[in-house]
C-alpha cells in the first residue's frame, strides 16, 4: 500500500497522506513520495488546485520516531535538507492553490507543512500541536517563520514553548486557518472550495501567490514593484481578457487557466 495517494479529477489534484497505523507521519519513503507527487501535479495539465488530506484519525502527527531509532537512522541534518524543507519549498513555490483539510491532529512538522498551504480548513475534531518541546526540539519544517505571521509573535512563542494542544476552533478564532467544518463535510467542503480554485484564472492566483510569498521579506517599495510587475503578466493573459470580456457582457466567465 502506497504512503501518499494520488486521485485527479475536476481539475483537482487530490493528494492523501496513506499511513493512518502511524498516524500519517513521516519516514524517508513517504516525504520523498509526496515530494514527487506535488511535482507531479505541478506538471500536470489537468490540475489547477492541489488538495492535500491525510487517512484515518491524523493529518499528519509529524516524523515517524521509529525510524530514528532504527539501526544507521538519518540525521536531523538530512531530514529536514532532504524530507521536509523541500516539501515546503514545493508549497510554496508551486504555481497552483493548495488546499489542505485537517481531518485530525496535525502534529510538528504535519502542523507546519499544513500551515505553509495557501487555504487551509479543519475538521471540528481536529487540533493542532506543535509538539518539539517535549522532546527537546524546536520547530522546523518553516513554522518558526509561517506561525508568527498567521497569529502573532506572543501567541507563536508560547505555543512552541509550551506545547499545547490548539483545538480547531481555536486555531479559527486566532487566524491559523481559514474555517472549520464538521467532521462528516469536511471533505466535501475541502472540495468544494478546490473545485472553486480550479475553475478560476489559474495564472492569476499563481501571480498572487508570488505576491504574498514576496510581501514575506520586501519593504513596502519592494512589493509595490513587485505587484506592478505581476500585474503587468496577469493583464497578458487569456483568462484577463476572458474575465474583462464576461464582465462587460454580463455572464459567467469560463477561465481555462492561460
Amino acid at each position: 500500500m502506497s504512503s501518499i495517494h494520488l486521485a485527479i479529477d475536476d481539475g483537482i489534484g487530490a493528494i492523501t497522506l496513506n499511513r493512518p497505523e502511524k498516524f500519517n507521519s513521516f519516514n524517508r519513503e513517504m516525504a520523498l513520495l509526496l515530494q514527487k507527487t506535488l511535482d507531479d501535479c505541478s506538471s500536470d495539465e489537468r490540475v489547477r488546485c492541489i488538495l492535500l488530506t491525510g487517512t484515518g484519525k491524523a493529518f499528519c502527527a509529524g516524523q515517524d520516531l521509529t525510524e530514528l531509532s532504527c539501526e544507521n537512522p538519518p540525521g536531523f541534518d538530512k531530514i529536514l535538507s532532504e524530507h521536509y524543507n523541500p516539501i515546503v519549498k514545493r508549497i510554496r513555490n508551486i504555481q497552483k492553490p493548495i488546499v489542505c483539510a485537517i481531518n485530525g491532529v496535525a502534529a510538528g512538522a504535519g502542523a507546519n507543512i499544513a500551515l505553509c498551504c495557501d487555504v487551509v480548513v479543519a475538521a471540528v475534531s481536529a487540533s493542532f500541536i506543535q509538539a518539539f518541546s517535549r522532546i527537546g526540539l524546536i520547530p522546523d519544517s518553516g513554522g518558526t517563520f509561517i506561525l508568527p505571521r498567521l497569529i502573532g509573535f506572543q501567541r507563536s512563542s508560547a505555543i512552541m514553548m509550551l506545547g499545547d494542544k490548539i483545538a480547531s476552533s481555536d486555531a479559527e478564532k486566532m487566524g491559523m486557518v481559514y474555517k472549520v467544518f464538521p467532521d462528516d463535510s469536511l471533505i466535501d467542503e475541502s472540495r468544494r472550495i478546490a473545485r472553486r480554485l480550479a475553475q478560476l484564472p489559474t495564472k492569476a492566483l499563481a501571480f498572487t501567490k508570488q505576491a504574498l510569498n514576496a510581501s514575506l521579506s520586501n519593504s513596502l517599495e519592494q512589493q509595490l514593484e513587485t505587484e506592478d510587475k505581476l500585474q503587468f503578466a496577469a493583464a497578458q493573459t487569456a483568462d484577463y481578457a476572458e474575465g474583462v470580456k464576461a464582465f462587460l457582457e454580463k455572464r459567467a466567465p469560463k477561465f481555462t487557466g492561460n
